[in-house]
């Protein structure tokens, strides 16, 4: 043990440090200077140099400030703290300010022991926050060491980003790219998961056999499941999906593991996969009724609450009377007509289909290959002529060798956007529709596909009506301020668009693709290039509709190919409407065919029927399990029974009623489906936690760390007092501070570049260009830094905030001294035979009327309101008396003692009471906690005031 307690003050090299805790070499001792930052953490080793105990100086008479300076020091002194008390240790060490209602899941966690977690949120609320803000309480309660995101590859560096630009986490990517590289750095017999404490893993890469194995022996304390739907039970013991349930299943049932599994979509059509979901968190929820409600099971669904957080956009829209803002989504359908050419194509392809599809006595997996190539080619045509031309030219990607059962999962997730199938993960690659292998007269069928390839090469361009008119109406959005996406379905089609826009479209619009051929790292680099362009076009496949947010740069999505799936026109959109855009309003244009015989049934049996469900519940529910059957039907009897018939100017491509009934029985089953969806939104929406719950926990956080709104305030303060000029223009600050000293524009120059200029605001969301501030921001943090170094060094002349003031005001009766006191407490958790230091900082204002030797103490509510007391500067108080009053308070400091180290106490309980509150569920299992106060208290300031 050392001999030092954390959170105590000591001396050495020159200079005082603070100690911190440690789990590790007990010869070693963290330090952090006094009025540092966390990156000046280093470590002193008493065995070979002098470490002694030091106190805190009281501020001297020699450097009197004004009445700003109480109220500058204090805020600089709550916004430098990473180690704050209050209910939640994570809020001094994030980079955002967390919304009222994504508090909810972290009190729900802390409730739990382990923490086994749901959180079901609507697309764009913010559960990568929610998710990564339980963590990181976690890491800085001492409850865990090690964690662990798992997703899909495409998403992994977007969650290391997160993780270290709003979190403070370091986590290193596991991907099948980079895990060799990492395993060099391990010495023999070690783990990739023992060597580093973060990591963001490839649920792909992991799930494998000899990886699964290596991780359940090695897992970290806490994992974070993202897109958890596709790791439900899928029953198919051969799917990734299967392996993917298997290992989260296994970790479950590690006692101890903490685990929080994260998905907009818990149920994706299937009952027994989104119950697989809820055994994750309890294996007993097996057991649950089907039907949850009624009274009889409100005690199944009281407990189930205790896991599962379930929010639409409406829930928490106004929650706690905290506005959040959404934007407006202005959608649009707008339609086109092939070319006589290119129609005249669709009727050639479509009869070489009918052709391809059905040989008398051919087995039945080929016969499933031809189907599949028959639809591949269809759905290529209706995307554009290059991605046509390439599916012709190009063979099925099949064996023949393969079981029926394979190649209608392959053709499913490749051809129909089936996200229920292995992994949500959708190709973008062109599909081949090449079969002549497995027909007679190859050569000359082979020639006519080849014929029917460079017709498609000849439609490209000015035959490509498809095309042409997306053009206009891109140039429309463009020209009235959009910046949209436009979601291709293939490579092929991604590219030739982007080609062709270039020229279609004004020189001053930037136009650029990004495909599933590009590495998610130069995805991100390309749209940042492109971001840089103040008229844009953003032309990509699904490899960006997942989990990528595009709100910053982005605000209109035009789906030029439709999805086959409203799941994932939902994703889409969500790229750009989402939380955090600064736009009031953005586009969705959904674009399709009114003559491919293709766009039709997919918008009638699909689009339309999302939408008003969407509309009409509020909600957005995937499709029932047995879409792709009734979207294969349909194209069956577009193939199979003859399509003559069908009026191509009419969006009902049924053949008359022919279809009806299946269509019908899939609607009604798809809208009980979101009526059940609708019940369990409204059962899990969680009132479980009150409102006033959460609103006592923020607030005292807030108070711990220095609240939010008095952000501007600071830094309009600040900036002004060392020189910077500040305007501000509905809401927007408007900061430069080239005429600033030398070391503050060094300080800032990081943030506000070259010309020491920059526009900031203070509440999401923000227009590109345009900084936000939040406490943490590393322009806050440096002007911060600096207004509290300043005024501890008794060596600076003209430092913005002084450590002592006398101020006349008629807002006292009797001479009033304000003391700004720094607490610094030991916190000890104690686990079993294990106890983990935390440190933790508190400041207060104190006050008292008279003089010292018979203080009449006054209330925190009190004391705080003395900061507002407005100077009378008609009676200015001369040097030398105000120099004889703060010499007074110095020399009487020996009778305040014991009250200050009555408030210690006294914060200290309260500390203890907020930390056992909101983590009572660790209390239940033995944790025990206790406070230590070092005493004594830090006095960084002494304010009088005079009537």
């Amino acid at each position: 043990m050392s001999a030092f307690a954390v959170g105590s003050l000591v001396s050495a090299r020159g200079r005082e440090w603070v100690v911190l805790p440690s789990e590790e070499d007990l010869e070693l001792l963290p330090v952090r200077p006094l009025g540092g930052r966390d990156d000046e953490t280093t470590a002193l080793l008493p065995a070979l140099e002098e470490v002694t105990p030091a106190s805190f100086a009281l501020p001297t008479a020699d450097q009197l400030g004004d009445h700003r300076s109480c109220s500058l020091l204090r805020d600089a002194l709550r916004l430098g703290f990473r180690n704050s008390a209050g209910p939640f240790r994570s809020f001094a060490r994030i980079a955002v300010e967390p919304r009222p209602y994504q508090l909810v899941p972290l009190l729900m966690a802390l409730k739990l022991d382990p923490v086994r977690l749901l959180i079901a949120d609507d697309l764009g609320v913010g559960k990568s926050i929610e998710a990564a803000l339980i963590a990181r309480e976690l890491l800085d309660r001492g409850e865990i060491r090690r964690s662990a995101v798992l997703c899909p590859p495409h998403l992994a560096e977007q969650w290391q980003e997160e993780l270290r630009s709003k979190f403070n986490i370091d986590a290193q990517l596991v991907l099948s790219s980079t895990a060799n590289a990492l395993e060099k750095r391990c010495m023999a017999h070690q783990s990739i998961f023992e060597v580093y404490d973060h990591v963001v893993i490839s649920m792909d890469f992991i799930k494998q056999r000899g990886r699964k194995d290596e991780f359940l022996r090695t897992s970290p304390d806490l994992l974070i499941v993202d897109e958890a739907h596709t790791c439900a039970y899928s029953g198919d013991t051969r799917s990734g999906q299967h392996l993917r349930w298997d290992l989260i299943n296994e970790l479950s049932r590690i006692p101890e593991k903490h685990i929080v599994l994260v998905t907009a979509t818990p149920h994706t059509g299937k009952e027994e996969n989104f119950r697989s979901l809820l055994c994750l968190l309890d294996s007993s929820f097996a057991n649950l009724p089907e039907d949850l409600s009624g009274q009889r099971n409100e005690a199944h669904r009281r407990r189930l609450a205790q896991h599962f957080v379930q929010r639409r956009r409406g829930d928490i829209l106004n929650y706690m009377e905290a506005a959040t803002h959404f934007p407006t989504r202005l959608e649009k359908e707008e339609t086109y007509k092939l070319h006589p050419e290119y129609a005249q194509l669709f009727d050639r392809v479509v009869d070489y289909a009918r052709e391809i599809i059905h040989v008398p006595g051919e087995a039945a997996n080929r016969q499933r290959i031809r189907w599949w190539s028959a639809i591949a080619l269809l759905r290529s045509l209706a995307s554009s002529p290059a991605s046509a031309a390439a599916s012709l030219r190009s063979r099925a990607g099949f064996t023949g060798e393969e079981s029926q059962e394979e190649i209608d999962e392959a053709g499913r997730r490749l051809i129909l956007d089936a996200t229920e199938v292995e992994g949500a993960d959708t190709t973008d690659s062109t599909p081949g529709s090449d079969v002549m292998e497995m027909l007679p007269d190859s050569a000359q069928d082979r020639r006519r596909l080849l014929a029917l390839a460079k017709a498609a090469d000849a439609l490209a361009g000015e035959k490509d009506e498809k095309l042409k008119k997306a053009a206009k109406l891109l140039k429309k959005l463009v020209n009235d301020g959009s910046r949209p996406i436009v979601f291709c379905r293939f490579i092929h089609t991604a590219e030739y668009v982007a080609d062709q826009l270039r020229s279609m479209m004004p020189k001053a619009v930037e136009v650029a693709a990004v495909t599933g051929s590009i590495p998610p790292s130069e995805r991100e680099e390309r749209i940042l290039e492109l971001s840089k362009s103040d008229k844009r076009v953003l032309v990509c496949t699904d490899c960006l509709s997942e989990g990528i947010n595009l709100q910053d740069h982005f605000d209109a999505v035009f789906h030029y190919d439709l999805g086959w799936s409203p799941t994932r026109h939902e994703q889409r959109e969500g790229r750009v409407d989402r939380y955090g855009q600064p736009k009031d309003q953005v586009h969705v244009v959904t674009y399709y065919g009114t003559d491919t015989k293709i766009d039709g049934i997919v918008l009638d049996v699909l689009i339309r029927k999302h939408q008003t469900i969407k509309s009409t519940l509020g909600i957005s529910v995937p499709v029932p399990a047995e879409t792709n059957k009734v979207v294969e039907a349909i194209f069956e009897g577009l193939l199979l029974r003859g399509a003559r018939d069908f009026n191509p100017d009419q969006m009902e491509l049924f053949a008359p009623d022919e279809f009806a009934s299946e269509r019908d029985a899939f609607h009604k089953e798809w809208v009980n489906a979101s009526e059940r969806e609708k019940r369990s939104r409204t059962m899990f929406a969680q009132e479980g936690i009150k409102v006033d719950e959460v609103a006592r926990e923020l607030e005292a956080a807030r108070e711990a760390i220095g609240s939010g709104t008095r952000l501007p305030e600071f830094v309009t303060a600040a900036i002004e007092s060392v020189g910077g000029t500040v305007r501000i223009k509905n809401d927007t600050y408007h900061l430069a501070v080239a005429e600033s000293p030398i070391e503050v524009r060094d300080l800032l120059r990081e943030s506000f570049g070259r010309s020491l200029k920059a526009t900031a605001k203070f509440q999401l969301p923000v227009p590109e260009g345009t900084l936000y501030f939040h406490r943490t921001h590393r322009a806050v943090e440096a002007i911060a830094n600096h207004i509290f170094t300043t005024a501890l060094d008794p060596l600076t002349t003209n430092a913005p905030a002084r450590r002592a003031g006398v101020i006349r005001t008629r807002s006292v009766s009797v001479r009033t001294t304000l003391l700004l006191v720094r607490f610094r407490y030991h916190i000890l958790t104690k686990r079993g035979d294990e106890e983990y230091p935390l440190l933790a900082e508190d400041c207060q204002l104190v006050a008292y009327r008279g003089a010292a030797a018979d203080a009449e103490w006054m209330s925190e509510e009190e004391a705080s309101n003395l900061l507002h007391s407005i100077p009378d500067a008609e009676r200015e108080v001369p040097f030398g008396q105000a120099k004889a009053m703060i010499n007074s308070v110095i020399e009487g400091y020996e009778a305040l003692i014991p009250h200050l180290n009555q408030v210690a106490n006294e914060r200290g309980d309260q500390l203890l009471d907020q930390h056992r509150r909101v983590r009572d569920a660790a209390r239940q299992k033995g944790v025990t906690y206790r406070v230590e106060p070092n005493l004594p208290a830090d006095v960084l300031g002494v304010y009088v005031y005079l009537p």
